[in-house]
């Protein structure tokens, strides 16, 4: 008989995941998606209510979970939030916003706002994941929910480019730190997805013709086709990508 090579699995049982910004939209879909593939899930937001709305659903979904309340852009409650606690196998750094202007009619609180959320905590959540696991002696998965705009442009979003493109930068740099720990880092890039983020953007008429009209596929994505990409990156399954970016944009940057 003819060995057969054996696959690798993307079960994520015995795992501890960190989930930011996780009360709805696409941080949502992925804690789902993680915990019905067997982690425990830590969902973490600033809002409370939310929050526990979400893990009440997941619990009844039989997935194993608690919330977390924290503001990521905190650094200080963010160190004491994951130095209480045991290390994350994996992390999912996707709380984030976006401020869609021209630049000339961006405010200096516009900017702050922006990279105070899209950069800088993503610095701080890796950062406390990785003191974690590296000081457990422990591999890891840390995943970044960047954007088709983290390898484009587009106008109207300078700022939003400027904070994804910095965090493409981060994960490539990240990757070369971690991985003699066996900490993977990648990121994953979605197109424009139907959330209640996006959902103002689509009220402006002809919004979603010209959004369209850049897709391949010809349609915005949904939060469910985040789910099977998580689950890839947060697992086995991809033991040997580092540094890279997964493209969910429909074809947009195949332009």
């Amino acid at each position: 008989m003819i060995p057969l090579p054996q696959g690798p699995s993307f079960r994520l049982d015995g795992r501890r995941a960190l989930v930011t910004g996780g009360s709805g939209g696409i941080g949502l879909a992925a804690a789902v998606a993680l915990g019905r593939a067997g982690a425990h899930v830590t969902v973490a937001a600033r809002r409370e209510a939310e929050l526990q709305a979400a893990c009440d659903a997941m619990r009844a979904d039989g997935i194993d979970c608690d919330p977390l309340v924290l503001d990521v852009t905190d650094c200080t409650a963010v160190d004491r939030a994951i130095g209480e606690r045991e290390p994350f196998d994996i992390l999912i750094n996707n709380a984030g916003m976006n401020r869609p202007k021209p630049m000339v009619d961006l405010s200096n609180g516009d900017i702050d706002a922006v990279l105070e959320l899209n950069v800088k905590a993503t610095f701080y959540t890796s950062r406390a994941v990785a003191r974690r696991l590296i000081g457990a002696g422990k591999p890891g998965s840390i995943i970044t929910i960047s954007s088709q705009m983290g390898h484009v442009g587009s106008p109207g979003r300078t700022l939003y480019c400027a904070s994804k493109h910095a965090v493409e930068g981060m994960t490539k740099a990240l990757a070369w730190e971690l991985g003699p720990q066996n900490i993977r880092v990648n990121t994953l890039c979605p197109t424009f997805i139907e959330t209640a983020m996006t959902a103002p953007m689509f009220e402006a008429p002809d919004f979603r013709r010209w959004v369209c009209d850049r897709i391949a596929l010809g349609r915005v994505g949904q939060v469910s086709e985040i789910m099977g990409a998580v689950v890839f990156l947060a697992s086995d399954a991809a033991s040997l990508m580092t540094g890279s970016a997964l493209m969910l944009d429909g074809g947009w940057s195949a332009a």
